[in-house]
C-alpha cells in the first residue's frame, strides 16, 4: 500500500527518480495539438439514417483509426455522471478502506495496485488502478470493493449496459467485415473487465507518463474519460491529444480485433500524460476472449489472394507473451505472425 501514489503523491515536491521516464520516450514540454481527424460516430443518428449506414461508419473508423468517440450511444448519461463519481470517491477514501484489495498480482480477480508492473519495472508509471472482472456480475461482485457503498450497485448497472454497448458496436464490425452474426460471442468477449485509473497532480509531468506507449491486448476498449486532457494517439509518427467530449466514449480496436480482421483493422498505440494541477480519472471497459479461447484470422477473410497473416494462438499464450514483452507494441505480433 505504501506505493500507491495517492498514499504519497501530494506530499512530494519533485519527481521521485524511479518515476523519471527514459529521455526517448519523455513526453518533454513539447505542446501536443488535439487531434481533429479522430472520428466521432454519432450511434443513434447513425442508426437512425439505416444500419447500412452505421456499418459502414463503424468500420471505417476502426479500419482507418482504430480509435474513434462515440456519442449518443444509449448509455445512460446519469449514469455515467454516477460511475465516475463513484470512481473518484473509491480513491478519496481512507488508506484502511483500500487495503485489503492491494495486490501485485495480474491474476488476481479483483485488485488496487499501482503503476504497470510495479516489482518487474526499471521505471514507474504515474497512475494507480482498480482492476477487476464484472462478466457474469454474480459471479464476481463478491471480489468488489464494498466501499463506497453504492460502489457494487453502481456498477453492476455499468458493466452491464457497457457489455450491451460493446456488443452492439462489434456487431456493426463484424456485419461490416462480413462475418456471421454471432461470431463474437461468449468465447470471444467473456473476458470482460472494469477498471478505474487514478492519475494524480504530477510535480514533473515533461518527465513521467501515466501510461507508456502501448496497443491494447484486448478485442475492445471503452474509455470513459474526465474533463481532463491526458489521452494521446499516435498517428502518422506523432503524438496527438484526444480530447474529452462530454459524455463520449473514446473505442479502441484492440490487438485481438486486428488479428481476427487479419490487419484491416489495426490497434492504435496511445499513451497517457500528466499534468501538475489537475487530478484525472478514466473508467475503462473492456472486452477480451476467454483465456482459453482460440483467436486467429476469420476464414472468411482468407482466401488464395489474403493469406492469414496471423497464427491461431489461445488469448492466455498472447497475454502472457503481452506481459512478457514490455513493450506492449506491434513487437508482441512477432511470435505469431504467419513468416513468408
Amino acid at each position: 500500500m505504501e506505493k500507491l501514489l495517492s498514499n504519497w503523491s501530494s506530499a512530494v515536491k519533485s519527481l521521485p527518480e524511479n518515476y523519471v521516464i527514459p529521455v526517448d520516450s519523455r513526453p518533454g514540454d513539447v505542446k501536443v495539438p488535439f487531434c481533429k481527424s479522430i472520428p466521432v460516430v454519432d450511434l443513434k443518428t447513425a442508426l437512425s439514417r439505416g444500419r447500412h449506414h452505421a456499418v459502414q461508419q463503424v468500420l471505417e473508423a476502426s479500419c482507418d483509426f482504430g480509435f474513434f468517440q462515440l456519442i449518443n450511444h444509449g448509455v445512460d448519461d446519469d449514469l455515467m455522471i454516477d460511475t465516475m463519481r463513484v470512481a473518484k470517491e473509491f480513491f478519496d477514501m481512507p488508506n484502511e478502506d483500500k487495503a485489503s484489495l492491494y495486490s501485485e498480482d495480474p491474476n488476481k480477480e479483483c485488485r488496487l495496485f499501482t503503476s504497470v508492473e510495479y516489482e518487474n519495472e526499471k521505471f514507474h508509471f504515474w497512475r494507480d488502478n482498480l482492476h477487476h472482472q464484472c462478466h457474469p456480475v454474480d459471479d464476481f461482485i463478491h471480489l468488489w470493493p464494498q466501499k463506497p457503498i453504492r460502489y457494487r450497485d453502481v456498477i453492476t448497472k455499468y458493466s452491464i449496459q457497457m457489455g450491451n454497448l460493446s456488443t452492439r458496436v462489434l456487431e456493426l464490425i463484424g456485419e461490416g467485415l462480413g462475418l456471421e452474426p454471432d461470431y463474437f460471442g461468449d468465447e470471444l468477449t467473456g473476458n470482460r473487465i472494469f477498471s478505474i485509473n487514478d492519475f494524480p497532480p504530477c510535480p514533473s509531468p515533461s518527465l513521467a507518463l501515466g501510461l507508456p506507449k502501448h496497443c491494447d491486448p484486448t478485442l475492445t476498449t471503452f474509455v470513459q474519460q474526465d474533463d481532463i486532457c491526458g489521452l494521446q494517439v499516435y498517428r502518422n509518427g506523432e503524438w496527438l491529444g484526444v480530447e474529452p467530449i462530454p459524455n463520449a466514449f473514446v473505442v479502441i480496436l484492440g490487438q485481438q480485433a486486428q488479428v481476427i480482421s487479419n490487419g484491416k483493422i489495426t490497434s492504435p498505440a496511445h499513451r497517457v500524460v500528466t499534468t501538475s494541477k489537475d487530478h484525472r480519472t478514466t473508467i475503462v471497459f473492456a472486452m477480451s476472449p476467454k483465456l482459453d479461447s482460440i483467436v486467429e484470422p476469420a476464414k472468411v477473410l482468407i482466401d488464395n489472394f489474403n493469406p492469414p497473416l496471423y497464427k491461431a494462438f489461445q488469448f492466455k499464450t498472447f497475454r502472457k507473451t503481452f506481459r512478457e514483452k514490455k513493450d506492449y507494441g506491434e513487437e508482441v505480433f512477432e511470435d505469431f505472425h504467419v513468416k513468408a
